[in-house]
């Protein structure tokens, strides 16, 4: 009875599309952590240098049409990492990290995948990472749909993280979707939750002026409605760059460094 009491309440589950995934035994949050019923992926830069109470910096890559991994984010993480600084990549439920290897969930054909669930994972996540480390404060670096999913969060965990940096951001789905022909339905929008980012978070929005898949006016857009909350926010149009993240490294990094700084 206890048995078959088991395998329906793990078929209901499923079919409800909140089956847990847990960690492998014995993983460590620097390889793995466990946020809204799912094991992410994490790879983590500093933590020998950190020291009490560091900056936790989370840096997460965008939606990867082409189907590779995602791996430019843990590049750029290991970039961040210094004295006081911790650097987490964290790759997005569904994703395959450099190693191969998947966060738990679903990517949903990487399209659409902004869901309540994936923004409630990716905001676990960060919260996990931030009291286990003793962070001082939490520093987000997102690119495309990554960032779409941290301006996300800054409304709907208003003070879970601290500053942001959204490259490359859809921040006004609706916009966004105007502009491109979709119709989307599953995923949320910063912009719909922008009335709700506390105004002591600081938010730095960069695109590029030669972006065709994601207009600079979206994020800025964005950008203006927090700004005129009172909220310290400011976007940089990065010339002749377009929407992948090579192209606006330099920039991100700049605007970065000069948040660690502080």
């Amino acid at each position: 009875m206890l048995v078959r009491f088991a395998l329906i309440l793990a078929v209901w589950l499923g079919a409800a599309g909140i089956a847990r995934a847990e960690c492998p035994p014995r993983s460590d949050i620097a390889t793995h952590v466990f946020a809204g019923g799912w094991c992410l992926l994490t790879s983590t830069y500093g933590r020998d240098t950190a020291g009490p109470s560091p900056t936790l910096v989370v840096v997460v890559h965008g939606d990867i049409s082409d189907g590779g991994r995602a791996t430019y984010h843990e590049r750029f993480a290991e970039q961040l990492a210094r004295p006081g600084v911790i650097a987490v990549a964290l790759t997005r439920p569904g994703y395959p990290n450099s190693t191969g290897r998947k966060s738990g969930g679903d990517a949903l054909g990487r399209q659409d995948n902004y869901t309540p669930a994936v923004v409630n994972a990716v905001g676990a996540a960060i919260d996990a990472l931030r009291k286990h480390y003793q962070a001082s404060r939490v520093v987000y670096v997102g690119h495309s749909g990554g960032a779409a999913i941290g301006g996300v969060i800054l409304g709907r965990r208003a003070g879970l993280i601290d500053a942001a940096v959204l490259v490359s951001c859809p921040c006004d789905l609706a916009a966004w979707q105007r502009a491109r022909g979709h119709n989307w339905s599953r995923s949320l929008s910063p912009m719909d939750v922008a009335s709700q980012v506390p105004r002591s978070t600081t938010v730095v929005a960069l695109s590029g002026s030669g972006d065709s898949n994601t207009s600079p006016a979206v994020a800025e857009s964005y950008v203006a409605e927090l700004a005129k909350r009172g909220v310290s926010a400011r976007f940089v149009n990065v010339a002749d760059a377009r929407h992948g993240f090579r192209g606006l490294e330099v920039a991100v990094k700049a605007e970065a460094d000069a948040l660690l700084a502080r």
